[in-house]
């Protein structure tokens, strides 16, 4: 939950969407809207200073490579990371698990210590939650 203090920067990609999200804003005053590709986190690292909590839900092939990525920048060293893996969206020929395996194993290489997965059934099937601890690496950022 973010408390009245808090601050959500919300980084949608599609322009019709990023027009709800713009207007939704307007009556949450504790949202940032960011109409931008979260794979390119440079083009909006002005916009956002170091948070606590990265949550990320996209439904792409690459989703633990943009959460990290986007952690690189933007998620203070021990800062939580929480990703919804649509194992479909990854890969449509594999089991479910396999997906959330593999995803879980690129978080970690990546500097995500996994602490909880959950699957989301029976309210979406194939998708799980990943909560995990973020750890910077000393390489530098792309």
């Amino acid at each position: 939950m973010v408390g009245p203090e808090g601050v959500v920067y919300a980084v949608e990609f599609s322009h019709r969407s990023g027009r709800d999200l713009t207007n939704m804003a307007k009556r949450r005053p504790n949202v940032v809207p960011i109409v931008e590709d979260a794979r390119q986190p440079q083009r909006y690292r002005m916009l956002i200073g170091m948070v606590d909590v990265i949550f990320s839900d996209v439904a792409q092939p690459d989703q633990a490579r943009i959460v990290t990525h986007n952690a690189g920048f933007f998620l203070k060293n021990n800062g939580w990371v929480m990703i919804s893996i649509k194992a479909n969206c990854v890969d449509s020929t594999a089991a479910p698990e396999a997906v959330f395996a593999m995803e879980i194993d690129k978080l970690r290489k990546d500097g995500v210590k996994p602490k909880e997965q959950l699957t989301l059934e029976p309210y979406h099937r194939d998708h799980a939650l990943v909560v995990g601890v973020y750890r910077a690496s000393k390489k530098k950022k792309e």
